[in-house]
């Protein structure tokens, strides 16, 4: 990828305007934007729902990025999942057993089940939009887990680098701002810190990426992706 301006997660992006980018119908674009919301803003590095809260809420990602987390009995913290503008959490019956963090500092928007639900009961065409974002979520889940327990260290980080950039939607011409802190990327690819910075240290000297503070450039995108083994199929819709 060549390189002329960072591409950051802070951008903020419209949730009628994603919704119909990603094919839903504008007439039910309309019914969930007019829907009743409040929008938050929610710092960095401190939960924002604990693990076993209820979560009657829907949240839908304006700007930043939201991690789903999980901690083993030792309190150390594995990363599950993340959500990047555009892309939100759905509503589920009782209490959920990951918590939410902010990975940066983020706007959500937060609706209650109450309202969405039967907008999405009434239309089966909304349906079928949110059954494919919960498979796409689903297949985004099995190449994470695949990539804790298959690939080398390495491999891990630069696969999540990989997956942050389509994500972030960098193309070409960008570079991309990296959101996440060296403990927040051994949080997500199941390693040390420490080793997280060698690896880092050492994909730029094989001149695999250069880091410019926190902007990175994929000097060589197509061995990127072939150390990664990334192929970004699993993250269509």
């Amino acid at each position: 990828m060549a390189s002329r301006r960072a591409k950051s997660p802070t951008e903020t992006v419209s949730l009628r305007e994603t919704l119909v980018s990603a094919g839903l119908e504008p007439r039910l674009a309309d019914l969930l934007d007019k829907m009743p919301h409040r929008v938050v803003q929610v710092e960095a590095r401190r939960p924002f729902r604990e693990p076993g809260a209820m979560r009657d809420e829907v949240m839908f990602v304006r700007s930043g990025i939201l991690s789903k987390f999980k901690s083993d009995a030792s309190g150390r913290r594995q990363i599950v999942a993340l959500r990047f503008p555009g892309e939100g959490i759905l509503p589920r019956e009782g209490t959920a057993q990951y918590g939410i963090q902010a990975i940066v500092r983020s706007e959500v928007m937060i609706g209650k089940a109450r309202d969405f639900d039967p907008i999405v009961a009434d239309h089966p065409e909304m349906q079928r939009f949110f059954w494919r974002l919960v498979q796409r979520n689903e297949d985004i889940g099995y190449e994470w887990l695949v990539n804790c327990g298959r690939r080398d260290s390495t491999a891990r980080v630069a696969h999540l680098l990989c997956e942050t950039a389509v994500r972030m939607h960098v193309d070409a011409n960008d570079r991309m701002l990296n959101p996440f802190t060296q403990q927040q990327i051994a949080d997500i690819t199941g390693q040390t810190s420490v080793n997280v910075n060698r690896v880092l240290a050492d994909m730029e000297r094989q001149g695999l990426i250069k880091r410019k503070g926190r902007e990175i450039e994929f000097t060589d995108w197509s061995e990127m992706r072939r150390v990664a083994s990334f192929q970004p199929a699993y993250l269509e819709i």
